[in-house]
């Protein structure tokens, strides 16, 4: 496995949505627009960006949309063509040739845990990069390419964290470590604990969904009993990755919105718009505005 470069990126995508009622009841959440691009699109095209060519989608029942969404769309595209509307059809395209996908159906929603190793035949023996769609990251270098980086120098797993201040932190997985002398984002995991109560919570630095881990984490998940929640918790399998591997919390540059909560949802959203030059100066018209 040694300098193995990282070419493969799971999406656990088979969670029901339910923070989104009831839209999330016909659609994924990970296909809910943040402006025109469904939220899984930004993580894809981040994963692309880190160098990851081979996607691995973990679905589930009533997902069907994330597959047609990435397919060819061939009523479409002809009628596209037909009507001379070329940049449209180009953005058509784009969608369905930007990326290899492969698919792998979880039957039961039994933990993120549980969805990595639902991908262990299509990753092989080989490292891996984890991205919770949820979690859109902007970034000037994007976070997953960061991690890959930091990988490539040592070769150990790595997990994507931020400071969480009080309560909240209790909704997060929870890592304490020891920072490295080279690099003031980095530092040695310690310990891991999943969604904490905050006065028994080992740090404030809370894990975010982005995740480089060796191959190594299948056999543990397989030996991992059930977590919190009665699932099985990838925070879990990573701590008993300690036992035997490095595995270290990059701090990542960037700024993360919650899109599977939806005032982080309207947050992104306004942010993204902003930054569009087709859209920001208009949009930033509209705020300015409104008498609030």
């Amino acid at each position: 496995m040694s300098n193995t470069k990282v070419r493969k990126a799971i999406f656990p995508a088979a969670g029901f949505g339910t923070r989104f009622l009831p839209a999330t009841k016909s659609i994924p959440k990970e296909m809910l627009a943040l402006v025109d691009k469904p939220i899984i699109q930004y993580g894809v095209e981040e994963a692309l960006a880190a160098g990851c060519d081979q996607i691995v989608i973990v679905t589930g029942r009533g997902k069907s949309a994330i597959e047609d969404y990435f397919d060819i769309s061939y009523e479409l595209e002809c009628t596209l063509e037909k009507r001379g509307k070329t940049d449209l059809l180009a953005l058509s395209r784009n969608v369905s040739n930007m990326v290899h996908l492969s698919y792998v159906r979880q039957k039961e929603a039994m933990g993120l845990g549980h969805a990595v190793l639902m991908a262990r035949d299509l990753v092989g023996d080989e490292p891996f990069a984890v991205i919770l769609p949820d979690d859109v990251i902007d970034a000037r270098v994007p976070c997953l390419k960061q991690m890959v980086d930091i990988y490539n120098d040592v070769q150990s797993s790595i997990i994507a964290t931020q400071v969480i201040e009080g309560p909240a932190i209790s909704a997060y997985g929870v890592l304490a470590g020891s920072p490295d002398p080279g690099n003031p984002r980095l530092f040695a995991v310690s310990d891991l604990v999943e969604k904490p109560k905050p006065a028994e919570a080992p740090s404030k630095n809370a894990i975010i969904g982005r995740y480089i881990l060796t191959p190594a984490i299948f056999d543990v998940l397989e030996r991992t009993p059930l977590g919190t929640g009665g699932e099985l918790q990838l925070t879990d399998g990573i701590k008993g990755l300690l036992a035997t591997e490095k595995v270290y919390g990059y701090s990542f540059e960037g700024v993360r919105h919650d899109a599977g909560d939806k005032f982080g949802m309207l947050k992104a959203t306004v942010e993204f718009a902003l930054k569009r030059d087709d859209l920001g100066p208009q949009f930033r018209d509209y705020l300015k505005s409104l008498k609030l």
